[in-house]
């Protein structure tokens, strides 16, 4: 049976993928008929995948815990009061963390794709001003901005940008024969599942 909270943020996302989905699939369809640009179906479903991945974290991130309305600004002061083994721990530590890493593989891959570099300061830095201001949003909002929350989400953007980069240099050392597209695919697959998975947590109300 599914938890109510799992099921509540399935009701409320799946209205907004199946809008955004559709509008954007028309547009894109529509402009490469009249520019007659080849489409690529994996980029276009890796597209539409990262801009529902970003709406979903930001939805996540912004409508849970509503039982913390105090700010903190000292770093490391609320990370450091849960146990290592607890269900806090992995979720409000652990969960920040994993949360970040495929945004970090999307970021990384996006700017790879169009400069065929992207460096780790410019991986971080993007991720700091998502988290920054989603924080900052959610202080505006009647919930709370927790520096803590910014870390962690920063070192989930940069472990998203190291697993990047190990499976293109993977991919690289890959024969010319084997299918890297399908690969990539799976791998970027994975990490959506990851978040999915880590979303459905997020909402499991903590015994």
């Amino acid at each position: 049976m599914i938890p109510n909270k799992v099921y509540d943020i399935l009701v409320n996302l799946l209205p907004m993928i199946i809008l955004f989905t559709i509008t954007t699939v028309s547009i894109r369809v529509i402009t490469a008929k009249y520019a007659k640009e080849k489409i690529i179906v994996y980029k276009e479903i890796k597209s539409l995948i990262y801009i529902i991945y970003i709406f979903a974290l930001f939805f996540l991130v912004t409508t849970t815990d509503f039982e913390s309305f105090s700010n903190n600004f000292i770093p490391f002061r609320e990370m450091t009061r849960y146990e290592v083994t607890s269900v806090l721990f992995l979720r409000n530590v652990i969960g920040n963390i994993a949360l970040f890493i495929p945004f970090g593989f999307l970021i990384t891959d996006t700017v790879y794709e169009k400069a065929k570099k992207c460096n780790i300061f410019i991986t971080t830095l993007i991720g700091f001003i998502t988290s920054l201001t989603t924080e900052l949003i959610q202080m505006n909002i009647g919930r709370s901005f927790d520096i803590d929350d910014i870390i962690l989400n920063i070192l989930g953007t940069i472990l998203g940008w190291m697993i990047y980069h190990v499976l293109h240099f993977l991919s690289d050392k890959m024969p010319d024969t084997w299918p890297k597209n399908i690969i990539k695919a799976i791998s970027f697959a994975s990490l959506i599942v990851l978040f999915i998975l880590l979303l459905i947590f997020g909402y499991l109300r903590v015994i």
